[in-house]
């Protein structure tokens, strides 16, 4: 393997940071479906949907860049995963929605673990190992 090359570590993560991606987009189309029946204003509703969206489009860019060999790109996944972990409390605890708590648990720390890797780290500060 070259040691240039993105490691496979990163791709992987890439791929499930865009997974997180298409979920908040799938959030943004639920929250604009119900607006009608939502119990808030509307404009309220619209205005989470474009947070939902704006996240959305932020996730997607950084899995991106991660896939695509970004260095740039790791650091970012690594905070998002992180302010991820709130929300996995939330499904897990308040919400007892435990299946998907769980669920979005495994994805959110598998891809921590991915891009806090050996590999990772040091294709992100570009050291080339001699093996």
């Amino acid at each position: 393997m070259d040691n240039r090359a993105t490691p496979r570590q990163v791709v992987i993560a890439g791929a499930a940071v865009i997974a997180e991606a298409v979920a908040g987009l799938v959030a943004t189309v639920l929250l604009l479906v119900g607006v009608d029946s939502a119990f808030l204003p509307a404009g309220s509703v619209v205005g989470e949907a474009g947070m939902f969206l704006l996240s959305a489009a932020a996730l997607g860019f950084v899995g991106w860049g991660l896939v695509t060999g970004r260095r740039w790109a790791r650091t970012p996944a690594i905070v998002i995963q992180l302010l991820l972990l709130p929300v996995v409390y939330s499904l897990i605890g308040p919400s007892h929605q435990l299946v998907l708590g769980i669920l979005t648990g495994v994805v959110v720390a598998g891809t921590f673990l991915l891009l806090i890797s050996e590999p990772a780290r040091l294709w992100s500060m570009d050291v080339h190992q001699d093996r």
